[in-house]
């Protein structure tokens, strides 16, 4: 395979390199892996921090900013940060008001940053703990206990991030995360497998010809292989595996997100497919993202993420948003 890399030992740090000469309002800890707001921490503002694995941009430390995210925690490829990081970045961030993390739900994501939880309280920092699972294609997995966590994350991030800007304190910011991610259900599918840097291959075998529906965001399997379908079919089965799970009686938000090896041009013709999907099931839609946002290394494929939204939490997801991944009315 090839990669644009030097070599595999080093290319987290690189990244973090790269991205803090690219975005200098950030403050990028490379040899402590903390990726932090520029001007943390902010008085009177209730601290989100967030992480896992490499592998996923821009989530998470494309998400760091006003708006969103206070900090975020890379760990190496597909592998949770460590305790010490997240310890790290709730005392970095942290201006008296508490601090919310926002957890995917996986084994060692929810393991370690329950760790750091109980560090940051015995040095007086006040956390609380959000834990994202809306992936529907599964109840467990080689990763998880439970539901994996996906692309309800940036729905948790944006909004809890926008309720923490106005100034709201630790509880109702959490309430709010955790009511995203119960209103919210994801079904990615998998076109090609993702290679990783350390392996230099294929991570799980997808022969030609095939699909798996149901990925996870590390590769892990989902319902079931099939034979190649097309943009409208697999939008068929992604949307009614989620309205399945997900019946919503109020506007929703859509994400239809790439997985890190799937264009535009392909991104937006499986959209127009997923909102006649929806259209055709009577749920009305208020806004949509397409893009690459909650990806799997160089993975062909999508995901399809529906929120249930009330005005309140519509209002905070049009506040603005300033970061690298995810910007608009500034």
């Amino acid at each position: 395979m090839k990669m644009l890399i030097n070599v595999a030992e080093t290319v987290v740090a690189d990244a973090l390199r790269g991205m803090a000469a690219a975005h200098p309002e950030l403050a990028v800890d490379v040899e402590n892996r903390v990726v932090v707001r520029g001007d943390a921490p902010v008085a009177g503002k209730v601290a989100l921090v967030s992480g896992g694995g490499s592998g996923h941009e821009p989530l998470h430390g494309g998400f760091v900013g006003p708006g969103m995210l206070s900090a975020a925690c890379p760990g190496e490829v597909f592998t949770s940060p460590v305790p010490d990081q997240m310890v790290r970045a709730a005392a970095a961030v942290d201006s008296g008001h508490g601090v919310l993390f926002v957890v995917k739900n996986y084994t060692g994501d929810v393991l370690n940053f329950d760790m750091a939880a109980e560090l940051a309280e015995d040095e007086g920092v006040r956390v609380e703990k959000v834990l994202v699972n809306d992936d529907v294609a599964v109840e467990d997995s080689t990763f998880t206990a439970g539901r994996r966590g996906t692309g309800a994350t940036l729905f948790v991030e944006k909004i809890a991030g926008a309720a923490a800007e106005e100034g709201r304190p630790l509880d109702q910011v959490a309430a709010l995360a955790r009511r995203v991610n119960e209103n919210a259900r994801s079904f990615g599918v998998a076109l090609a497998p993702c290679s990783t840097p350390a392996k230099g291959g294929p991570t799980f075998e997808l022969p030609d010809g095939e699909l798996e529906l149901g990925v996870g965001i590390h590769g892990e399997p989902g319902r079931e292989r099939r034979a190649m379908m097309t943009s409208g079919e697999i939008a068929d089965f992604a949307v009614d595996a989620v309205l399945s799970d997900l019946r919503p009686d109020s506007p929703v938000l859509v994400l239809v997100n790439g997985m890190g090896a799937t264009p535009l041009l392909e991104l937006y013709g499986f959209n127009a497919e997923v909102q006649r999907v929806l259209a055709e099931r009577g749920v009305a839609v208020a806004r949509t993202l397409v893009g690459n946002y909650v990806t799997s290394l160089d993975m062909a494929g999508a995901s399809v993420t529906v929120c249930q939204v009330d005005e309140e939490m519509l209002r905070l997801w049009d506040a603005p948003v300033r970061t690298p991944g995810l910007r608009w009315g500034v």
